[in-house]
């Protein structure tokens, strides 16, 4: 079936002049038009289109319901909804029902064909996503991404979902889960894939210089400022924008960011022309947003907008058995690198790595493996390269009071679990919370409760 456009408007003139602006591009597409929502979703039963383009606001069905629908009938159908300036936040709500993109009236010609084209394309990034998709279930991998555990294949589906839109992305997870992986795989999963991948860790600038680093900033704005110099946001154009550590921008500039993704214009520090861009935006935090927003550190709109699709990342100690993975696909990323013939792993030293809490999570075991791989003598890693490993519970000594046994109680098996924890850190209760994941505070009324408060005489 040739690709087609339908551009569903109840403005006559508004409708013409759109049809006839594609059709004087000469891409090939047959051109139809709707005056409203139901008459489009009746062509688009009767004969589906390539691309809708929606008007947000018509009589009879407005553009979201018509999205919806057409999603209901035929999710391959792709739509972008067109918007005046007061319909921004309705419209950036379209992306989360299926919506490919938004485009701001007055329609700018340069932009309407760049999505255009982008949407031409779809056809060769979804069969590059399904090679991706062959490669998890071969390999564990997806993109630069490792892991094959229930909590990581629902953070692949997301992307999986996610990748194909240009809606924006909110990346939550502890620091080195590996939110910036998510990022280029989200990247590597879009339209824009052959374009720029642009990341910007904003705890690392200061706030005196964020604008000029996002926006870019004109010859003589300010002292230092000797020649033009382009921002994150020209850098990017036509491709991903990535804000790592978005909770640690000053509220100030947040508002700017907020305006400049609303609108999609900006301007350098020390211009007077707005600029336009085509970007898409993936930020990150190792905190919890409703926590930011709460301190004051994350303002709730420019949280709103970002997170229009939400990935949560879970930390290592939640997905323990990708680790058999990352540790295989790091000795072969350290072995090659340093020209070592290094080709596996002890079971003692697998059992450490697997009893660990990683705090430090996918970074931490990174640095671990590396450093094994360096200083081994031997042809694979063992427990003794794991020298910068501390805090490692030892394993239960078979028939050891430890032991597990038919009959126990919960309270049973939970005590004997915290005496065995208190006797590795001699009876320090801080380390011991640690490494059972609880507070102190939860550890001395679990000892109280038990009547061993007095036995256990803290280190502290």
């Amino acid at each position: 079936m040739p690709d087609s456009i339908l551009i569903a408007e109840d403005n006559p003139a508004q409708r013409l002049g759109l049809q006839q602006l594609i059709r004087s591009w000469n891409l090939g597409f047959d051109v139809d038009v709707a005056a409203d929502g139901e008459e489009a979703l009746q062509k688009v039963v009767l004969n589906p289109p390539t691309l809708v383009l929606s008007d947000m606001v018509m009589p009879r069905m407005g553009g979201l319901d018509l999205l919806k629908s057409i999603k209901q009938h035929d999710p391959s159908v792709t739509v972008v909804i067109l918007t005046a300036q007061g319909s921004v936040e309705t419209a950036v709500e379209s992306l989360k029902d299926g919506a490919y993109d938004y485009l701001m009236k007055p329609i700018d010609p340069q932009r309407l064909r760049i999505v255009i084209d982008q949407i031409l394309d779809r056809g060769q990034t979804r069969k590059e996503v399904e090679t991706l998709r062959r490669r998890l279930r071969d390999t564990g991998q997806f993109g630069p991404m490792i892991g094959q555990s229930p909590e990581i294949q629902q953070v692949y589906h997301i992307i999986d979902q996610a990748g194909p839109t240009n809606a924006s992305v909110l990346i939550t997870g502890e620091s080195g889960t590996g939110k910036e992986l998510v990022a280029q795989a989200i990247h590597g999963a879009s339209l824009r894939k052959n374009h720029p991948f642009v990341a910007i860790n904003c705890a690392a600038i200061p706030d005196t210089l964020m604008e000029s680093e996002l926006f870019g900033h004109e010859k003589g704005s300010f002292t230092g400022a000797l020649a033009r110099r382009q921002g994150c946001f020209e850098l990017a154009d036509r491709g991903t924008l990535f804000l790592d550590e978005i909770a640690e921008m000053a509220p100030a500039m947040q508002a700017k960011l907020l305006r400049a993704l609303q609108e999609r214009r900006f301007r350098l520090v020390g211009g007077s022309e707005e600029k336009t861009v085509d970007i898409r935006v993936i930020a990150a935090t190792n905190v919890v947003p409703k926590r930011a927003i709460d301190d004051g550190k994350l303002r709730e709109d420019l949280y709103y907008r970002l997170n229009v699709i939400g990935v949560h990342l879970p930390p290592l100690r939640e997905r323990t058995d990708d680790i058999p993975l990352l540790v295989d696909a790091f000795i072969k990323e350290f072995a090659s690198a340093n020209a070592k013939p290094v080709s596996g792993i002890a079971e003692p030293a697998m059992a450490m790595l697997m009893r660990y809490r990683w705090p430090g999570n996918v970074r931490e075991l990174r640095n671990v493996i590396e450093r094994a791989v360096i200083v081994t003598r031997g042809p694979g890693v063992s427990a003794a390269d794991l020298t910068n490993l501390s805090d490692v519970p030892p394993p239960p000594a078979p028939g050891a009071p430890s032991a597990l046994a038919a009959g126990m109680t919960v309270d049973e098996m939970e005590q004997q679990l915290i005496d065995i924890t208190l006797a590795h850190t001699g009876g320090n209760k801080t380390k011991a919370a640690a490494l059972l994941g609880i507070s102190v505070k939860t550890l001395h009324n679990k000892l109280k409760a038990n009547g061993a408060e007095a036995a256990a005489e803290s280190t502290d």
